[in-house]
C-alpha cells in the first residue's frame, strides 16, 4: 500500500487513521478481542496518535510506548501475535503512513526503534502485573477459602460435639471389629455404665439371647460395607440384669476409598412404648372377659399353621358350643352368664392348654381350640372329651349351682387339601351335627354328608328363584274306589323341574321350603294350579271330573290368610268347591294344645272337603276329632305296608290294626282312603275290610295332568 501524502500536520492524520484501521483488522485476525469493531479501532487509533507524537517530540521519551503496550494489555489485547505485529508495525508502516516523508527529524529511526523496545516493555511489565495480581488473587482466595473449611470443619466439631454430648438419645461409635470407641452419657445412662467402662466393652457384648433371628447378620453385612445403614428394634441388658427395648438406627462411616472405617449407632430408649404397645397388643387379641385369645389371634396363629405346615402334617380342630347358654343369660341376667363363661374358660384352658392345644373364645358362648399334635383324630378326639368333661361338671355362681353341657364339632384332615377358611366352616357344620343329635356330644366331620348338606343348602338358596322362574310342576296320583274300580279323586303332588338335577321329588324340597318359609307362597301355586287342571278337566268331562286333592302343610294351615288363598283359588279359577279337598296331617289339625284349627270351620263353610293325612301316626284327641268338620281320613302307609301277604304273623296284626282303624273312621262318619297300595292281593284285603278308596302304585304312579286327562278321556 503507497504512503499517504503529508498534510502539513505534525503527522498526517488520515494515515494514522489507516494505520488505526490496518492494526484493529490484524489483532481481531490473531484471536479474540473483547471489544467491538469500532471500540477497537476508536482505542488503537488513539494510541497511534500517541505512539506519533511521542516520536516527534522536541525531547524524546519511550514512556508513551510503553503506556501504549501497557494499554494493550489493560485491553485485554494480550494474544502475543498483537504485541508481534505492533512491534513490526511500528518500524514498517508507521514511518511512511503517520509522519511525513520530506519531516526532518533528528534520529528519527532510532527514535522508532526506541519506541519499539519500550512497547515490547510495557506489553510485557503490564502483562507480568497481571499475572502477579492474578496469582495473588488466586493465593488469596485459597487461603482464604483454607481458612473458611478449617473453620467449617471446627464449627462441625463442635456442634458434632455438642449433639453427641447433650443429646437425649444414645449414640455410640464402634470400629468394624465391634470394639467400642466412643459412647456419649445418655447411652451410658442407659444401660447403667459408665462412659469408661464401655469404652473398654465390645459390641458383641450387649448382645441379647432372645434378639431378633436375622439382626447380627444384618449387622454383619454392615461391617463388611454390604449395606450403609441398618434399623431394628433390639433389647439389651442393663449393668443390673434388667432389660430396656431400644430403636437401633446403625450407620456405616466409610474411608475415602469406600472401604468401611467405623460405625455410628444412634440408640432411644422405647421401653414404655413397647410396653404400652404390648399391652393394646394383648388387649386387641385377647377376649377381655375370660383372658382367652381372640378369634383375630386364633385365625393368625391358625394362619401361622397352615404356612409353616410341611405336605404330610395334619390339623385338628375343636369347635365348641354351650348347650342353653341363652337360657341362663335369659332366667339368671348377663352378669351370672359371664361368670359362667369365666369358669368354663378357665377350665377349658386348665384341661388341654398343658398339651400345648391353643384355647380361645370366638364371641358369645362358643370356644375353638386347635389341636397342636400330630396324633390325628384320635389326638382330637380325646381333646374333645376332656372338654366335654370339664363343661359338664356343675358350676357354682354366686349362690346358683348351675349344670351346663356343650356340643362340639372335631375337624381333623391334612392342611395341604384344606385352608383356614375351609376348616372353620367345616368345624361349624359338623358342630351343628352335634346339636342336631342331642346336644352334650361331639360330631366328626364327614366331607360325604357334608357335601349333601351343601347341595341341600344350594337347593334352599334356588328355592326362591325357582319359584318365580315356573321351575314347578304338578303330577297327580289317582285315588280309586275299591268297590267298582272307578277314579274318583287326584292327589296333587308337586315336582321341581330342575334345570340342572332333573325332576326332583317332594323329599328334596318340601322340608327345605317349610324351613325356609316359602313352604306358604308354594302351596299358594300349588292350590292355584291344581284347581286351574282341575277345571279344565270339568270342562271337558263335566260330572265325571275326580276330586282333586291337595295337601296343606302347618305352616300354610297356621297362615291367618289361608281362608282367602283358598277362596281366591276357587274364585279365580272357576273350579267348583265340592271338587277340591284339602290334605291336613293330624298334628296340623289338632295343633299343639290339642285345640282344632281356627280357620277349619271356616274353609268347610266354603264347600270344599277335609281331609287328614297319615292318619294313625299322630295323636288325635277323637273327642276333638269327632266335632271337627273332616270328611275323610287317609291311613298312613306303613299300616297297609304291612298287609302286602309277606309273612303271616305281621300280615294279622297289621290287618287287625287296619279294620280297627277304618270301623273308627267308619264310626264317625268318615270315608277312608288307604295310601301306598302296592299289590293286589293289598287291594282285596282292603276291599273286604271296608276300606272306600285306595292309592298307590297299583292303581297308578302320580302322572302329569295330560295323562289324567288321557285316561279320563278313555
Amino acid at each position: 500500500m503507497p504512503a499517504p501524502e503529508p498534510d502539513g500536520d505534525d503527522f498526517s492524520r488520515p494515515g494514522a487513521t489507516a494505520y488505526a484501521t490496518e492494526w484493529a483488522r490484524a489483532v481481531r485476525r490473531i484471536g479474540f478481542v473483547p471489544l467491538s469493531a469500532a471500540e477497537t479501532e476508536r482505542l488503537l487509533a488513539a494510541l497511534t496518535e500517541r505512539l506519533a507524537r511521542a516520536s516527534l517530540a522536541p525531547t524524546f521519551s519511550a514512556r508513551p510506548a510503553e503506556e501504549v503496550g501497557r494499554a494493550l494489555v489493560e485491553a485485554h489485547l494480550t494474544e502475543p501475535g498483537v504485541l508481534d505485529w505492533s512491534v513490526q508495525a511500528l518500524g514498517d508502516r508507521f514511518l511512511p503512513w503517520v509522519l511525513p516523508a520530506r519531516q526532518e527529524v533528528p534520529e528519527l529511526h532510532e527514535r522508532i526503534a526506541l519506541l519499539q523496545g519500550a512497547v515490547a516493555a510495557g506489553f510485557s511489565r503490564a502483562l507480568r502485573d497481571r499475572v502477579f495480581s492474578q496469582q495473588e488473587r488466586i493465593a488469596r482466595s485459597a487461603w482464604q477459602a483454607r481458612d473458611a473449611v478449617e473453620q467449617a470443619l471446627r464449627d462441625s466439631e463442635a456442634r458434632f460435639r455438642a449433639v453427641f454430648t447433650g443429646a437425649a438419645i444414645g449414640i455410640g461409635i464402634a470400629g468394624v471389629d465391634g470394639q467400642i470407641i466412643e459412647v456419649n452419657q445418655s447411652f451410658a445412662d442407659m444401660l447403667g455404665y459408665t462412659v469408661a467402662e464401655m469404652r473398654r466393652m465390645n459390641v458383641s457384648a450387649l448382645a441379647h439371647a432372645d434378639d431378633a433371628a436375622g439382626m447380627w447378620e444384618l449387622y454383619q453385612e454392615l461391617i463388611e460395607g454390604k449395606r450403609d445403614s441398618a434399623r431394628v428394634e433390639k433389647r439389651y441388658y442393663r449393668k443390673d440384669g434388667s432389660v430396656v427395648w431400644t430403636d437401633l438406627a446403625v450407620s456405616l462411616i466409610r474411608y475415602d476409598d469406600g472401604r468401611p472405617r467405623f460405625t455410628v449407632a444412634m440408640i432411644e430408649d422405647i421401653t414404655q412404648r413397647y410396653e404400652l404397645q404390648q399391652r393394646l397388643r394383648f388387649q386387641a387379641l385377647h377376649d377381655p372377659l375370660t383372658g382367652l385369645p381372640n378369634r383375630t389371634l386364633f385365625f393368625e396363629t391358625l394362619g401361622d399353621v397352615f404356612a409353616a405346615a410341611g405336605p404330610e402334617q395334619r390339623v385338628g380342630l375343636c369347635f365348641i358350643d354351650l348347650d342353653g347358654f341363652k337360657a341362663v343369660n335369659d332366667s339368671l341376667g348377663h352378669d351370672l352368664g359371664d361368670r359362667l363363661l369365666q369358669v368354663i374358660a378357665r377350665r377349658l384352658s386348665d384341661c388341654v392348654s398343658g398339651r400345648g392345644h391353643l384355647v380361645a373364645r370366638m364371641g358369645g358362648d362358643e370356644f375353638v381350640i386347635l389341636v397342636d399334635s400330630g396324633g390325628g383324630l384320635d389326638d382330637a378326639v380325646e381333646v374333645a372329651e376332656l372338654a366335654l368333661a370339664a363343661v359338664s361338671a356343675p358350676v357354682q355362681v354366686a349362690d346358683q349351682q348351675l349344670a351346663v353341657s356343650a356340643s362340639i364339632g372335631i375337624v381333623d384332615c391334612p392342611a395341604a387339601e384344606t385352608s383356614a377358611a375351609e376348616l372353620m366352616k367345616a368345624a361349624d357344620t359338623t358342630l351343628y351335627w352335634a346339636k342336631a343329635e342331642g346336644r352334650g356330644r361331639w360330631a366328626v366331620y364327614d366331607p360325604e354328608r357334608s357335601a349333601a348338606d351343601i347341595a341341600r343348602s344350594a337347593l334352599a338358596a334356588n328355592l326362591p328363584a325357582a319359584l318365580d322362574r315356573g321351575e314347578f310342576v304338578l303330577h297327580y296320583q289317582p285315588i280309586v274306589s275299591l268297590l267298582d274300580g272307578t277314579m274318583v279323586a287326584v292327589e296333587a303332588l308337586v315336582r321341581w323341574q330342575h334345570p340342572e338335577l332333573g325332576l326332583l321329588g317332594p323329599d328334596r324340597f318340601i322340608g327345605l321350603a317349610e324351613e325356609t318359609g316359602l313352604i306358604v307362597r308354594l302351596g299358594a301355586w300349588v292350590l292355584r294350579q291344581a284347581c286351574r287342571d282341575a277345571e279344565a278337566w270339568r270342562r271337558a268331562f263335566g260330572e265325571s271330573t275326580p276330586v282333586v286333592s291337595v295337601n296343606l302343610a302347618a305352616r300354610q294351615a297356621d297362615d291367618p290368610a289361608i281362608v282367602e288363598t283358598v277362596a281366591e283359588a276357587l274364585q279365580h279359577t272357576g273350579l267348583p268347591a265340592e271338587l277340591l279337598q284339602l290334605e291336613l296331617t293330624e298334628s296340623a289339625v289338632m295343633g299343639s294344645a290339642g285345640e282344632p284349627l281356627r280357620a277349619l270351620h271356616q274353609l268347610a263353610d266354603l264347600g270344599l272337603r277335609l281331609a287328614i293325612d297319615d292318619f294313625g301316626t299322630g295323636y288325635s284327641n277323637l273327642a276333638y276329632l269327632r266335632r271337627l268338620p273332616i270328611h275323610c281320613v287317609k291311613l298312613a302307609g306303613p299300616f297297609v305296608e304291612g298287609i302286602r301277604g309277606d309273612g303271616a304273623v305281621a300280615d294279622h296284626r297289621d290287618e287287625r290294626i287296619v279294620d280297627a282303624l277304618v270301623r273308627l273312621a267308619h264310626a264317625l262318619e268318615l270315608s277312608v282312603t288307604a295310601e301306598a297300595v302296592e299289590t293286589e292281593v293289598q287291594a282285596e284285603r282292603l276291599r273286604a275290610l271296608r276300606c272306600d278308596t285306595g292309592q298307590g302304585r297299583w292303581f297308578g304312579p302320580p302322572m302329569p295332568a295330560d295323562a289324567i286327562r288321557t285316561r279320563l278321556a278313555g
